[in-house]
């Protein structure tokens, strides 16, 4: 296939140059003719000729192919000159010599036609190849669109990942935003309940600090209730049942406190540790919160509801309370129950007293 479009190109390469070296139309054809049949071994005709040059009309590489075919046959033909031979055998000579020229050329055109019939042959099988070639790159086409198309889908696809990436990472950094303010929340009422606890702390060594002077103050009232040991032992009696039941009391109340106080630290440590995946369990952490505050206000009104029922009673022991040598043999509880087991003695006899007094100055 290469060689007959060579050929081809050859062919109208050499016509364009005989166009400019011929500018006359006759000239021309009879030059295409004889490029035809003696260079490309082609038999020229008048359609092919005038296809070729396309100039005149089609009489004119009609004619120039009669008189291109009569020069040729006028050269071809033998002519043998000699002086001795007669002028008859001088003829049958040249007769026989162009017969044998005429049968090779036959014979040369014959082999000409069969090489340009196997030249078609692949000619042909170059065009069936040709075909084939382009129906495979039509399909290379087809494919190559169809993967240009999945491309931009898939390039597509890309960006809408890349948006859904971006919106998801906004997503996130708002999320990382709140539960750093979550934590930052936490943290603050992490803040508010050790203020609490440092100021319930403080209440508790004020109530330790009263209750100490409490009992230096009913120390001294000891030593001065000495003088009335005598007229008191009866109702010493009933006191000292009062100062038991009242110390059942305070015992019982310590341990409600105490149970409370761990209540509280317990729900404290867990407050901190929710603090941690307060994340997912902020709900959760706000009513444990709740809880809490209701507790430690619970806590705080019944601190202060024993603070104020704590004085009273130690007013009141100043005048009832026995001697040191006649207390029965009780074990001291801690510093930090001295509050608790002193709120409630003898409450109740205070009234007694201030007129036990009354009557004793007015005898």
């Amino acid at each position: 296939m290469s060689d007959v479009l060579s050929d081809d190109a050859r062919l109208t390469a050499e016509i364009d140059r005989l166009k400019a070296a011929f500018p006359k139309t006759r000239e021309l054809y009879r030059e295409v003719c004889a490029l035809l049949f003696f260079r490309f071994g082609q038999t020229p005709t008048a359609n092919r000729l005038y296809q070729l040059v396309r100039r005149g009309s089609m009489g004119t590489p009609a004619a120039v192919l009669g008189e291109f075919w009569a020069e040729l046959r006028e050269k071809s033909r033998v002519r043998i000159e000699h002086p001795d031979l007669p002028a008859d055998l001088g003829a049958a000579a040249g007769e026989l010599v162009a017969t044998l020229w005429t049968r090779a050329t036959a014979s040369a055109q014959a082999e000409l036609e069969a090489l340009r019939a196997e030249v078609e042959e692949e000619r042909a099988a170059a065009g069936q190849r040709v075909a084939a070639a382009r129906d495979e790159l039509g399909r290379t086409e087809t494919a190559l669109e169809q993967r240009t198309a999945a491309l931009l889908a898939a390039q597509v696809e890309v960006r809408e990942l890349e948006k859904a990436q971006a919106e998801g990472r906004a997503a996130r950094q708002a999320l990382e935003a709140e539960v750093s303010r979550l934590k930052a929340e936490a943290a603050a009422r992490d803040g508010e309940l050790e203020t609490v606890r440092d100021g319930f702390s403080r209440d508790l060594d004020k109530l330790r600090e009263s209750a100490e002077r409490a009992d230096e103050r009913l120390r001294a009232s000891e030593k001065r209730a000495l003088l009335e040991i005598d007229r008191e032992r009866g109702a010493g009696a009933k006191l000292q049942k009062e100062l038991d039941e009242a110390t059942k009391r305070a015992d019982r109340r310590e341990a409600d406190y105490r149970g409370a106080l761990d209540a509280l630290q317990a729900q404290l440590g867990d407050a901190r540790q929710q603090a941690g995946v307060l994340q997912g369990r902020l709900d959760a952490v706000q009513a444990a919160n709740a809880t809490l505050q209701a507790q430690l206000a619970a806590v705080r009104q019944a601190d202060v509801r024993g603070a104020a029922s704590l004085a009273p009673p130690a007013r009141a022991k100043t005048g009832l309370a026995r001697p040191t040598a006649t207390r029965p043999a009780v074990s001291r509880p801690p510093r930090t129950q001295v509050v608790a087991r002193k709120m409630p003695v003898a409450s109740a006899p205070t009234g007694k007293t201030a007129a036990r007094r009354k009557k004793r100055s007015q005898g």
